[in-house]
C-alpha cells in the first residue's frame, strides 16, 4: 500500500493541454528510449523512431518480449520515456492533461477489465446515460450482437466480477465493442482479437475496416489476418526497430517480418 501511496501523482502542472491542433493527429515518436527498472542496464525500447500517420492503420509486430505492449503503453501515457519524445502533431505527449487524453484514445489491452454490471453498462462505460442504438451498433462492429440479443435479458444481462460468466472470446468482443461505442480519434489494440476463433476474428477484422475510417489506429497482432491490410507493419526486435513497410513490401524482403509469418503463409523456404 505504501508503494502505492508514495508514487508520484501522474497528473502535474505542466501537463495542461486539453486540445489537439487542428488536423495534427499525426504521432511522431523521436529517439525514444525505455526501461522499467532503473537499475537494469538494457533498455526495454531502444532508439526508437517511428511516423504514426493520422488517419492510418499502423500494426506493430514482433516476438514476444520485443516491446510491442511497452511501446502502447508509452503512448497512452501510462509510462513517460527515460529519453526522447512523443508528439501528437507537433505537441508533446507530455504536455497533454492524461485524463483528458485518454477521453480521445480507446483502447482493448492484454489485462482488459469487465465490471460486475449489466452487458450495456459495460460497453458504454465512457458514458453517463445509455444510447441503446449506439450500443447496439457497437455490438455489431465487435461481432457479439447477435449472442447478446438471444440472451434472455439481453443487454440487460448481467455479467460478473471480472467478467464471471463470460468466455474469453465474448470478454475480448465486449472490449471491442466499448470501444467502438467511445469512438475515439486514436484506437490501440493489444492482441485484441487472440482468443477468438477464425470466423469472428475475420467478421471483427472487416467491421473495424470500416470503424477505422478517419482514426489513427495501432494494432499490436501476432496473426497475419490482423495485420495483412495496415498501412503500416513495425516490426520490432529486441526492443529496435528492424523493419517499416507495408505486408507485400516486407514479405518481398524476406527479412523479420517473413520469418514471423513464414508458418502462417505456408510460403516454405
Amino acid at each position: 500500500m505504501n508503494e502505492i501511496h508514495t508514487q508520484k501523482n501522474e497528473e502535474n502542472e505542466n501537463r495542461t493541454l486539453t486540445e489537439l491542433q487542428k488536423d495534427e493527429k499525426t504521432i511522431n515518436i523521436k529517439d525514444l528510449c525505455f526501461k522499467y527498472d532503473g537499475t537494469h542496464p538494457e533498455y526495454v525500447l531502444d532508439n526508437i523512431n517511428l511516423q504514426i500517420p493520422q488517419g492510418k492503420t499502423t500494426a506493430i509486430v514482433g516476438a514476444s518480449g520485443s516491446g510491442k505492449t511497452t511501446l502502447v503503453k508509452l503512448l497512452l501515457g501510462y509510462y513517460s520515456p527515460n529519453e526522447g519524445n512523443i508528439l501528437i502533431g507537433k505537441q508533446n505527449l507530455e504536455e497533454f492533461n492524461l485524463t483528458w487524453w485518454r477521453t480521445v484514445c480507446g483502447a482493448v489491452m492484454q489485462e482488459g477489465y469487465l465490471f460486475s454490471d449489466t452487458i450495456a453498462n459495460n460497453i458504454a462505460i465512457s458514458d453517463d446515460t445509455l444510447d441503446l442504438e449506439k450500443i447496439r451498433y457497437a455490438a455489431q462492429v465487435a461481432n457479439i450482437a447477435d449472442y447478446i440479443e438471444n440472451l434472455p435479458l439481453g443487454y440487460n444481462t448481467k455479467i460478473g466480477q471480472d467478467g464471471q460468466g463470460v468466455s474469453q472470446g465474448q470478454r475480448q468482443r465486449i472490449l471491442i465493442a466499448r470501444v467502438a461505442y467511445k469512438n475515439p480519434q486514436f484506437v490501440f489494440l493489444d492482441e485484441a482479437t487472440n482468443a477468438l476463433d477464425a470466423n469472428n476474428e475475420k467478421a471483427i477484422v472487416e467491421n473495424l475496416e470500416q470503424f477505422y475510417k478517419d482514426k489513427t489506429v495501432i494494432v499490436v497482432a501476432h496473426r497475419l489476418s490482423t495485420v495483412k491490410s495496415a498501412d503500416q507493419i513495425v516490426v520490432l526486435d529486441k526492443g529496435k526497430i528492424a523493419e517499416v513497410g507495408n505486408h507485400e513490401e516486407l514479405t518481398v524482403k524476406r527479412g523479420k517480418y517473413y520469418e514471423l509469418v513464414k508458418n502462417q503463409l505456408e510460403l516454405g523456404n
